[in-house]
């Protein structure tokens, strides 16, 4: 099956199996069941293998899935079987948390650059990275050739970010600024505001 012909929704879900993989490995199990894996995730069974279905045949009926297993073609799938440099746009408070996080390292990511605008910030050192002047963004990530970038800048200065970044060579963007971006075909942006989740649950109180 072609990558078009998945929906988004189901790609989606992936990382979330992998999740829960990751943590019954680390309970030290060696096999699991849609079963066990909805009852963990709140998806329902026949909702996991038929994700899983397509990209090809991983369980065996009455056995279940080897978490092994599935876990190294889940991350083939979604291509984190490989570090993918990432470049951190915005060093204020946001960014400092990015690049402090360790939950990208052996997950398929790595901050090697940060830039930042603002001359008190540039030439600091955050994570053991040199923040770098907005300025040079572009021929920087060119230079590294650098395909994933975090936006965590103002609202107003994003757009002109992702442009750079696209006109660079970046393929994947997650935005953390509050605003849609405009991008081309062939570019994916995925958006991270905590008050639009506020705003959605608070719908429910």
């Amino acid at each position: 099956m072609s990558i078009t012909t998945i929906p988004d929704i189901v790609v989606g879900r992936l990382p979330i199996y992998l999740r829960a993989l990751n943590f019954l490995a680390a309970e030290g199990r060696e096999i699991t069941s849609s079963q066990e894996l909805g009852d963990r995730l709140g998806i329902s069974s026949a909702q996991i293998r038929k994700d899983l279905s397509h990209f090809g045949e991983f369980g065996k009926q009455g056995t279940g899935y080897d978490i092994a297993f599935l876990r190294e073609q889940l991350q083939r799938i979604l291509q984190i079987d490989q570090i993918w440099d990432v470049a951190l746009v915005g060093a204020g408070d946001l960014g400092h948390a990015l690049a402090h996080y360790g939950g990208f390292a052996g997950r398929g990511f790595r901050i090697v650059a940060v830039f930042d605008n603002d001359p008190a910030k540039i030439g600091q050192n955050l994570a053991n990275l040199v923040i770098q002047d907005n300025q040079s963004l572009g021929s920087v990530v060119l230079a590294q050739g650098i395909r994933v970038a975090l936006i965590a800048t103002p609202a107003s200065g994003a757009q002109s970010v992702a442009d750079i970044l696209v006109n660079s060579g970046v393929k994947a963007i997650l935005n953390y600024a509050p605003i849609t971006l405009t991008v081309p075909h062939g570019v994916r942006v995925q958006y991270i505001d905590p008050v639009v989740h506020l705003q959605r649950m608070t719908f429910y109180l």
